[in-house]
C-alpha cells in the first residue's frame, strides 16, 4: 500500500468503529485490567527498512467502549541492517482505544501518542561534513523523537482470563531539521514520516 494513502486508511477504519453507538451499549462487563505480551514490526518508510521488536502492554478498560493503554517495546538489533546508525531503539507509546464488543470479538480504534528513542550507533558512524547534515548522521549520536500511533486492532478473547491481539497502523515519527532526508531532499525544519506497524500478542485479564 502507498504510505500516502495509510493514513486516510487507518482513520476511515477508526471513524467507522467509533460511529457504531449500538457497540457501547454491548459490553456490560465490569472494568478490568490487562497486561500483554507482543511481537511489533515497523517498516521505516525514511530509511526502507523493517525492524522487529518486543514487548509488553497494560490496559485498563474503565467502560464497554474505552480502553486506555500504555506499551512500551524494545527494538534490539542495529538500525539500519546495511550501515547501522543506532544500535537499537526504544519505543513507548500511551494512549487510548475506542471500539465495542460482539460476543468474544473487540474491533477497535486507537490514537497513541509517545517516543521512540535511538540508542548511539554501536561502533563510530562516518558522517561527511555537509550543510544541512544528512538525518542518519543527526540521529546516530542517539536521540528521542515525538511519536503518534494511528490504526485499529482486534482483540479475540480466547478464555475468560486470556486474549489474543492483533493491531495494526501508522507510528508517525517527527525527525529534527534542518537535514538531508533519506531520499537526499532538504528538510528547513522538524518532519513528519510514516511508518507501518504492525504487532500481535496475547495476554491476561484481571
Amino acid at each position: 500500500m502507498n504510505l500516502r494513502h495509510r493514513p486516510a486508511v487507518v482513520l476511515t477504519i477508526m471513524t467507522i468503529v467509533v460511529a457504531r453507538p449500538d457497540w457501547a451499549g454491548a459490553q456490560t462487563s465490569p472494568a478490568r485490567l490487562e497486561v500483554g505480551a507482543q511481537v511489533a514490526s515497523t517498516r521505516s518508510s525514511q530509511f526502507d527498512e523493517t525492524d522487529v521488536g518486543f514487548g509488553a502492554r497494560l490496559s485498563w478498560l474503565p467502560v464497554g467502549w474505552v480502553g486506555v493503554e500504555a506499551e512500551v517495546n524494545d527494538y534490539p538489533g542495529d538500525f539500519p541492517g546495511q550501515r547501522p546508525f543506532s544500535a537499537g531503539r526504544v519505543e513507548g507509546l500511551f494512549g487510548a482505544t475506542i471500539g465495542g464488543r460482539f460476543g468474544h470479538v473487540r474491533p477497535f480504534g486507537r490514537l497513541r501518542p509517545g517516543f521512540v528513542s535511538f540508542r548511539e550507533a554501536s561502533e563510530p558512524f562516518a558522517c561527511i561534513l555537509i550543510f544541512p547534515p544528512p538525518l542518519a548522521c543527526t540521529l546516530a549520536s542517539g536521540t528521542t523523537l515525538l511519536a503518534v500511533d494511528i490504526g485499529g486492532g482486534v482483540e479475540v478473547q480466547a478464555t475468560p482470563r486470556t486474549f489474543f491481539r492483533v493491531d495494526a497502523g501508522d507510528l508517525l515519527l517527527k525527525y529534527p531539521g534542518t537535514v538531508l532526508d533519506a531520499d537526499g531532499m532538504a528538510r528547513q525544519g522538524s518532519f513528519f514520516s510514516s511508518n507501518f506497524r504492525f504487532s500481535a500478542g496475547a495476554g491476561w485479564k484481571f
